[in-house]
This record gives structure tokens, sequence and C-alpha cells, in this order.
């Protein structure tokens, strides 16, 4: 499957992830929604995210222009919310998966999807 198929139906295609990426932890985004437009700023913020929990949780996540404040941070997932909207960020062995969700999706429903695909890269070993 491609980066994009993962993105396209994995993430997009339950309909409770609304904008997507994945990065490469060494840079660069292989594969995103259409429109969901990461700067290189953000692209290398985000590839960084899980290196110091405490400077997330006091700057917080940029994405695509948006600040999140960060609501969980570990070496593995970092949670933020803006308003009723979320983001999850989690590094797998090569990558990094970027999902936002918007209102009525609920957390839980979110993290789910994405710490699900998460787990099943890890496992074929990306």
């Amino acid at each position: 499957m491609s980066w994009q198929a993962y993105v396209d139906t994995n993430l997009l295609g339950t309909g409770k992830i609304s904008r997507a990426a994945i990065l490469g932890q060494q840079g660069g985004v292989w594969a995103s929604s259409a429109g969901y437009s990461l700067s290189p700023e953000e692209q290398t913020a985000l590839t960084k995210v899980h290196n110091d929990s405490s400077e997330v949780q006091a700057h917080g996540v940029k994405a695509a222009g948006q600040k999140f404040l960060c609501i969980r941070a570990d070496d593995r997932s970092v949670y933020g919310k803006k308003s009723s909207d979320g983001i999850i960020v989690v590094k797998t062995k090569q990558a990094i998966l970027v999902a936002e969700y918007s209102h009525p999706t609920q957390p839980g429903e979110a993290t789910k999807i994405v710490e699900e695909l998460a787990d099943y890269l890890i496992g074929v070993g990306y």
C-alpha cells in the first residue's frame, strides 16, 4: 500500500480524521491530505516533538499554521487541542503520523484510529 493510501483510506477514510500527513523521521512529507500544507519549519518541529516533552508541553504543537495546546506527550505520542478540535502526532520506527480531527469527533475516537495505524506500521517495520 502506498503512503498516500494510508492517509486516504486508514485515516481520512474513517470519517473521523479531517486532515493528515505522514512524514519521514528524517524529514519530508511522504503523503498528505489535499490542501494540508506543513511548512518546512513545522515539518522539522513535528519530527522532533517526541524528543523533549517539556518543550512541547510548554509551547504546544503547530501544524498547517494552527497552534494546538499540548494536553499529553510522551516518547511515542503527542496529543494537542484547540477548542473542540485536536491533533495527534505519533512516532513509528521510520515515520511520524500527523492527524487532525474536528468536532463532533471525540479525542478517543481519533486516537484509536491513529494509534492502531501506528501499531500496524511498527509491526511491518515502519
